[in-house]
């Protein structure tokens, strides 16, 4: 059985292109979702995925109506080989229930995990750099802000100003705040 899935991210968009192509491409049920990809939570994709049995073949117009990412895509469906469940790709003519479908797929992931091997090497050789050159990542230590930080103490125990106005007058977070309290033993 093809159950097929069609999604658009606005109103203004159509889904009958989609729609058409996948019941030409043979699928007896055809679920659909108007958000954008980059929303995790997809009802119609959620209802697909309900029918989806061992044997299936989960059919999309395109690779990009499926998943968020490439590494998103590889992991939705990996997750449906994992249930002995096909997938189609119309647009890219990617089935991964045949030999030549397997191995795109495969290439595909193999590129995505190239490409997050060079994204955390150049993070790393960035940070090293920096390192080089005197800077420290992370949150900036809040010894620096002694007066900053006696003030807001002041300020907490007087009980007269209340905690927004602290933060308002300081420019600081409500965390900030109390986190400046805590480094004073105080809270």
């Amino acid at each position: 059985m093809h159950i097929g899935y069609a999604r658009v991210s606005t109103t203004e968009q159509t889904l009958a292109l989609q729609k058409d192509a996948l019941e030409k491409a043979g699928c007896d049920k055809v679920f659909d979702d108007t958000a954008s990809g980059s929303i995790a939570d997809r009802r119609g994709l959620e209802e697909a995925n309900n029918q989806l049995r061992a044997g299936y073949v989960l059919v999309v117009w395109r690779l990009d109506r499926l998943g968020r990412s490439l590494k998103h895509l590889i992991q939705t469906i990996s997750a449906l080989h994992a249930k002995g469940i096909g997938f189609k790709s119309l647009t890219e003519q990617i089935d991964t229930t045949t030999s030549g479908g397997k191995l795109i797929f495969h290439i595909f992931g193999a590129l995505a995990e190239f490409e997050r091997d060079i994204i955390r090497e150049r993070t790393r050789a960035g940070m090293q750099a920096a390192r080089a050159r005197g800077r420290q990542g992370g949150r900036p230590r809040l010894a620096g802000n002694a007066r900053k930080v006696a003030l807001a103490k002041t300020l907490y125990e007087d009980r007269k100003t209340p905690v927004k106005d602290i933060c308002r007058d300081l420019n600081i977070s409500r965390a900030t705040l109390y986190r400046y309290l805590k480094m004073e033993g105080k809270k």
